[in-house]
């Protein structure tokens, strides 16, 4: 009997110990598999972080940084700078293709109205670029119309007047192109930034009145004051240059119009003196019979 107690009690002690030990083999499984998920948790966690703090330092740095501390109004403000340059480009390059020496051209159809070579001149003046040749090109086109039909030389100098006149209206219109947007840009961009400037103030105080006694007045009010002033610095950054490039094209554009009112005088002055040249030419067969009759029998 003691024997098969001792057995019995070896046996249970035997595979008490294997439980144990199989257990103990099985379980460090599950806590290593555990730590693997939480590195790569960390891992990315770690990663977004560092991206999203790049996105942060990015938009929180240099112009983009300024505009959003800004407020509301520095957005309208970039908007109309952007126009602002758009249209200051786009100007000079156009009216850098006009400047040209327009004393040649009106020399030459001077010339040409001198030979009586009108159907040249006009040709002339429609292969040319500008302002000048076209409102030449609308007179002499008008001239050699009313030639054509026999208009007297009064009616032909007014209607001849009157189609450069009309005709110029549309020069002096495709030069001013887009410089209202200027003209509104440089002074509708400060007043925008006044408008920030008023609306930060405005928060400014409202911080002071609700911390006061927390903290020192001077210390609250200088960041509210200083973000305001932004929208102001960025209003006057945009009008300034669009202001003084407006201008810059409108004195560009009065020379231009000068030239063609100039030029439109040069050419009535030549339409007149072909006209009174033609005169005696024509009127000489209506004065033949009467010389012939001077010396017919009494």
């Amino acid at each position: 009997m003691l024997k098969l107690r001792a057995c019995l009690l070896a046996l249970i002690f035997v595979s008490v110990c294997t439980v144990g030990f199989s257990q103990d083999a099985e379980t460090p499984a599950e806590p290593t598999e555990d730590y693997a998920a939480e590195d790569a948790e960390s891992d990315s966690e770690e990663q977004n972080s560092k991206v999203g703090n790049a996105i942060d330092e990015i938009m929180n740095s240099g112009a983009i940084g300024l505009l959003r501390q800004g407020g509301f109004f520095m957005w309208p403000i970039l908007i109309m700078g952007v126009v602002a340059a758009g249209v200051i480009i786009e100007r000079y390059r156009s009216l850098k293709l006009l400047t040209s020496d327009t004393s040649v051209i009106r020399s030459q159809v001077h010339e040409l109205l001198s030979q009586d070579q009108v159907e040249d001149a006009l040709e002339l003046c429609d292969r040319e670029q500008g302002p000048v040749p076209a409102i030449l090109s609308a007179g002499l086109r008008k001239y050699l119309v009313l030639r054509r039909l026999n208009y007297d030389a009064a009616r032909t100098e007014e209607q001849v007047v009157k189609a450069m006149d009309d005709y110029s209206v549309h020069i002096v219109a495709a030069l001013e192109r887009h410089l209202p947007i200027l003209a509104t840009g440089s002074s509708v961009a400060p007043m925008l930034g006044f408008l920030g400037t008023v609306q930060g103030m405005i928060v400014s105080f409202e911080e002071i009145v609700a911390k006061m006694g927390e903290t020192n007045i001077v210390e609250a009010a200088a960041g509210g004051i200083s973000v305001a002033l932004l929208t102001t610095c960025f209003g006057l950054i945009i009008g300034i240059p669009a202001f003084v490039a407006f201008n810059y094209f409108s004195s560009v554009i009065n020379r231009f119009v000068l030239d063609v009112e100039e030029s439109a005088t040069d050419l009535i002055e030549s339409v007149t003196l072909q006209m009174a040249l033609q005169e005696p030419g024509e009127s000489l067969p209506m004065n033949a019979p009467a010389s012939d009759s001077a010396h017919a029998p009494a």
